[in-house]
């Protein structure tokens, strides 16, 4: 699965903008920006992916172009998607952008599993 490379030139271009450090890894079909060691953001295929705070995840939803994130069939609390039409301007992106930097701090880190190797 390819991401939107346009989207995802946005999306650099704001957290330059802002002075975010980021890093980008490819995970879960798209492009993820990482910040702080965190999953902030990410884009895949022609949408944006958000991590939220929980606490506004049904608010989240009601907005234009916004859905659950639903990778396993079962929505994760706190994630959304936002299709091309609640993106459409800087600003649209913008909002979703700040929503996920806001929260990022308060963000639990995924815990780094070691694999086991037989040798």
């Amino acid at each position: 699965m390819a991401h939107d490379e346009q989207l995802a030139a946005r999306v650099r271009q704001f957290f330059k903008a802002r002075v975010v450090a980021f890093e980008e890894k490819r995970m879960m079909g798209g492009l993820c920006f990482m910040v702080d060691g965190k999953m902030c953001v990410g884009v895949e295929k022609g949408r944006l992916m958000a991590r939220i705070d929980p606490s506004i995840y049904e608010k989240a939803l009601s907005r234009k172009g916004c859905v659950r994130m639903d990778f396993t069939g079962r929505p994760i609390r706190g994630f959304v998607f936002i299709k091309a039409e609640g993106l459409a301007s800087d600003r649209d992106l913008a909002s979703w952008l700040d929503l996920a930097l806001e929260f990022n701090p308060r963000a639990v880190s995924s815990k780094k599993t070691k694999r086991n190797r037989k040798v």
